[in-house]
Parts: structure tokens; sequence; C-alpha cells
């Protein structure tokens, strides 16, 4: 799954940091109760960020009882005594800088539930000649305070679980400086209080070939300084780099992260996702969106706190005089979906801070992008309700149910409650920094497409169910409908025909 950004479908920018007091509210999904509608937060708070990398927990400073002693003076001693020992085998790695043989493919492969602790300064070091450290396709397998760097995967692979394998545990460990991503992700995977840091193109990569992830759990780790490569750069619009990049991740629970100072995105997810959590993370200073959700399905985004985020990327858009509300959280064909087995059948968006970003919230639905499209970028894939891409093709596409099932739609997405702070000073613009987006292009391509003219921007704008209610503003802030040449203020925005944000308040006094 690769993902080429072409002019209507565009990624966002980067920087700092502050939450609001949560007061407990859920979304509308069956498990949760319902949020009441007018509580937008009045106040905020500063965050308590995981500042995981500059204090990583340390690992027992003896071996635990019946584990296996790993000697950093042996060259290679950590996979041969992975090779000589059976599953369900603890191996404690002393302190020192262990190494594998100096082979390019050299690397660990662990036994089923094999567990791997790192003594403090326990050091794995793949000295930029190996390009991966944890392979192979054993199930729940756990490493934990150990630092694990200086190894180079390829594009798009990882270093730990490089097989994406299953039921894996990576817990209080720093994964820093390698080539590609830190790590790779498989269902079952939990990722806690790691430190993610400096790597050439993901903190982690959650992509299994040929697979879909069920139940990936990702809190209290710190993502930062990642795609050091610049991997857009290097390919441009490739839609290969982030803090972390989720690929059909089917439930996955993203909370109390700090995610900050990547080049590039913070969150991106990418391609049939479904049912995420994103919850009391704090997403600041990324040069990027601080979150993409993208093609995907049914999401809780509540209680974040998102600041300076998007001011490399969204200022060079600006600077090119590029009208398109480049945002800080970018829904791209995406939105509830009930026949998507999800906690939730909506994507809701509540009780977020979102503090001088570069750009707000945009929902956008490219009109030519869909499945079968020679302009749908995710090549060869279809939604979640059409499985064979070559089913979406005339006649069968301009009638029911393809119509509408070839369409990953942007619809169902309800924005309440969050509080959104722009003061141009601090961000630095005059310009095309303050906006609010829900629109498409018009449609053109291909020449068969059911698609054409207005009316995907007609029905993201008119028909989806796409909702702001409920909201305060500070600053000024504009508002793009239907399509990027529409810039309302507030009380157009209001007004007939748009009718969104009811019951929210601006305040243009303070902040701009």
């Amino acid at each position: 799954m690769t993902i080429k950004w072409r002019k209507w479908a565009v990624p966002v920018a980067p920087l700092a940091l502050a939450l609001l007091a949560a007061t407990g509210c859920t979304s509308t999904s069956t498990s949760d109760a319902a949020p009441k509608p007018s509580a937008a937060p009045a106040a905020s708070g500063a965050r308590p960020a995981a500042r995981v990398c500059a204090a990583p927990a340390a690992g027992p400073a003896k071996a635990p009882a019946g584990a296996v002693t790993v000697d950093p003076a042996k060259v290679d001693d950590l996979a041969d005594k992975t090779r000589a020992h059976p599953p369900n085998t603890t191996f404690w790695l002393r302190p020192g800088t262990h190494r594998l043989a100096p082979e390019r493919f050299a690397q660990v492969i662990p036994k089923k539930g094999d567990r791997y602790l790192g003594a403090p300064g326990a050091v794995l070091d793949g000295r930029k000649k190996n390009q991966y450290a944890f392979g192979g396709d054993a199930p729940d397998v756990t490493l934990s305070h150990l630092t694990v760097q200086g190894f180079v995967a390829p594009q798009n692979e990882g270093v730990v679980n490089h097989g994406s394998a299953d039921g894996w545990v990576i817990e209080d460990s720093t994964i820093q400086h390698n080539s590609g991503a830190g790590l790779m992700a498989g269902a079952r995977q939990q990722v806690r209080r790691n430190c993610l840091r400096g790597n050439g193109q993901y903190g982690m990569n959650a992509y299994k070939d040929g697979d879909s992830i069920r139940d990936l759990v990702v809190e209290g780790n710190e993502i930062t300084g990642n795609n050091t490569g610049d991997w857009e750069r290097r390919q441009k619009g490739c839609g290969c780099t982030g803090g972390i990049k989720f690929w059909a991740v089917d439930r996955a629970d993203v909370r109390d992260n700090w995610v900050h100072d990547n080049r590039g995105t913070g969150l991106w997810a990418d391609t049939n996702n479904n049912d995420f959590r994103i919850q009391d993370n704090v997403i600041e200073k990324n040069d990027g969106a601080a979150l993409i959700y993208e093609i995907s399905y049914n999401a809780v985004i509540r209680n974040n706190t998102i600041r300076q985020n998007n001011w490399v990327e969204g200022r060079g858009a600006a600077e090119r005089g590029d009208d398109f509300p480049y945002a800080t959280v970018y829904v791209s064909e995406s939105g509830g979906e009930p026949r998507v087995k999800a906690r939730t059948d909506k994507i809701e968006v509540y009780r977020n801070l979102l503090e001088n970003n570069w750009n707000g919230i945009t929902l956008w639905e490219g009109a030519d992008r869909f499945c079968n499209s020679p302009a749908n970028t995710s090549t060869g894939d279809c939604t979640l309700l059409v499985k064979k891409a070559g089913r979406c093709a005339q006649p069968a596409i301009a009638r029911a149910p393809l119509f509408d099932d070839c369409r990953w739609k942007t619809q169902r997405v309800d924005i309440h409650g969050n509080r959104f702070v722009l003061d141009k000073k601090v961000v630095d613009c005059t310009k095309m920094c303050d906006r609010m987006g829900l629109l498409s292009n018009y449609g053109t391509y291909p020449d068969w497409s059911p698609y054409k003219g207005e009316r995907v921007a007609e029905a993201i704008t008119g028909k989806q169910h796409n909702r702001w209610h409920d909201n305060v503003y500070v600053g000024s802030w504009a508002f793009v409908a239907h399509d990027p040449s529409r810039v309302l203020d507030s009380v157009q925005w209001q007004g007939a025909p748009y009718e969104q944000d009811a019951g929210s308040t601006f305040d243009l006094r303070a902040g701009g």
C-alpha cells in the first residue's frame, strides 16, 4: 500500500502542546456514555507529556531467576543463545553494547514466548552493518528495557519485529537512530512507554504484508524526531513518513503518547483502518499535520492537546500560493460507517485543544479518488464494503449499491466541544493559517467516472452528516466550504446553506 499525494489529497505540518481538562465524556458508541452537546472546554491546562526519552525506566540490575545471561563481550551471543534455547526462555542482557555478527542479515530470531530484558545500560547496536535486530514470525515475544540502535533497515521495513509477528510486547525500551522504521507491528501488539526517536523513516510502521492488524495498543510512548531521512523530499508525494503510520489496522488504542518534533506528520492512519481511539495524547511541533485519518473508518479522537503543528508544511504551501486548507487534523476520505463493526459508527472529534497550529480541521473527499480509478493513489485497494476493485466499473458503478460503496466517503463526522485557539503573532502568519475546511474538488477523471462535476462537493458539504457544533473559537478564523474558492466568515459558516457550528462561540478579540 503506497500513498502518493495529489494536489487534492494533502499532508500537513509541525510544533508544540497543552491540554484541557477531560471531564469523562466519550463517544456515542455503544460502550460509552454520550457527552453533553454544549460542553465545550472553557479552560485548558498543561497535560503532562510522556517524557520517556529523558528518563527511561531502568531494567533489572540482576538476572531474573531462570534467565539466560547474554554477554556483550561475545559477538552474536544473543542470537546464538536464542537459537540454542527452547521457546518461552527469558534472556537477560548484561550492561554494555551487544553486537550481532557483522553480516547484513544477521539478526535475532526469537521463539514463541521468548522474553528479552535489558539491564541498565544494555544496548543492542547494529553498527550500521545489520539491517534487522529482531525478526521472524514467532508470536508473543516480549522486549523490554533495551536500547536498540544503529540498524539500517531498508525503506518501509522495520528493525524490531521485522516480520510483523503477532502478540509482541515492546515496552520501556529506546529504539533510536535506525534507518527505516524503528519497529513494525502485528496483531495484538502492545507498544508501551518506549522512546521511538530519530529513526530514518518512521518511529513505527504498523503494516503487515497481505493482512490486517487487529487489536493494537500504543500507550505512553515518546515519539520524536523521526523521518530523519526526509523521505517526502527524496520521493516527492510518497506518503511514506511520520511518527507512526498505520495501515489496515482494525481496532487500535493510541493514548497518552507525546508525539513531537517529527519531520512530517505526527500520527497517520492510512488505508482501511477502522475503530481507532486516539485520546489523551500531546501532539506538538510536528512539521506536518498532527493527525491524518485517510481512507479509513470509525474513530474517536478526544481529549488531545494539539499545538504548534504544521508550521513547516502549511507555511510552505501558503508561500507557494496554494489555497488548499492544509490542516493540522486532516480527515481525508474517511468517515463513520455503521456496516463496518466498531466501537463507534462515526468519526467523533471532541474535547481537544488545538492551539496555534497552522489551520485547524479539514474534512476532504476527493471526487476523483475511488476504487478502480487511476486517481486512487492507494494502488489496488478498495473499500471495506467492496472487496474487489474491478467491480467498480461501468455500468454497475453508476447504480446502487456500488455508486456509494466504491467510495471512501467523508461522512458522519461530528466535531464538537473543542477549543480552537489562534494567535497569528505566535504562528507568525498573515494569511491562510486560520482555516477550517469542508470541501471537495470538481470531479473530472477518469472519463467513465460517475462522480464528475460538483456531486461529491455537494454531498460532503450538505448530505453526508458532517457537523461542527458547540465549539469555542479564540482568534480570527475562516471557513472553507464546498471547494477551495469559497472562504467564509463565521456568520456565513453558521448561516444557510452550510449551517455549521450551531452553539459555538467566537471570540475575535483574543489570540488574533
